[in-house]
């Protein structure tokens, strides 16, 4: 029977379609299932921006088939972790959860020129978080 995952993590951004999806594309693809992972819109999009589905490609990471999800209160109350992306005030608030507001540039309407900087801070960002989940579960 696999162990239970260490804990689980949302991402939101306004549209689901970028900042949001990078960042859940990474901490799947570095913490496998030891991480439960959602990601979801205030608004969201209608499909994940070409560029930032390009830009991930490049390093190995598939989100090509993700779509972007509205955001409901059922999916704050089920994570550990909140991580908001500009979406602002649209997040609910619940006691006894982590939030980090993650202030990145959005890449709507970006080729993957300009997105991949911001990928890379992502990917900066999600090695940080796995390691601050991991010292969590050693302590």
């Amino acid at each position: 029977m696999p162990a239970a995952p260490l804990a689980s993590v949302l991402f939101v951004c306004v549209h689901n379609a970028g900042r949001s999806q990078m960042a859940a594309g990474f901490l799947t693809h570095l913490a496998g299932d030891r991480i439960e992972v959602r990601s979801a819109g205030s608004l969201p999009g209608h499909q994940v921006n070409p560029a930032a589905v390009e830009a991930m490609k490049e390093v190995g990471v598939d989100i090509s088939e993700q779509k972007p999800k509205v955001l409901t209160t059922e999916a704050v109350q089920a994570s550990d972790y909140v991580i908001t992306m500009g979406c602002g005030d649209a997040c609910p608030i619940f006691p006894g959860k982590k939030y980090l507001d993650w202030e990145l540039e959005d890449p709507a309407g970006k080729g993957v020129e300009s997105v991949r900087p911001i990928r890379d801070q992502i990917k900066t960002r999600i090695e940080n978080l796995i390691a601050e989940i991991d010292a969590q579960q050693e302590q």
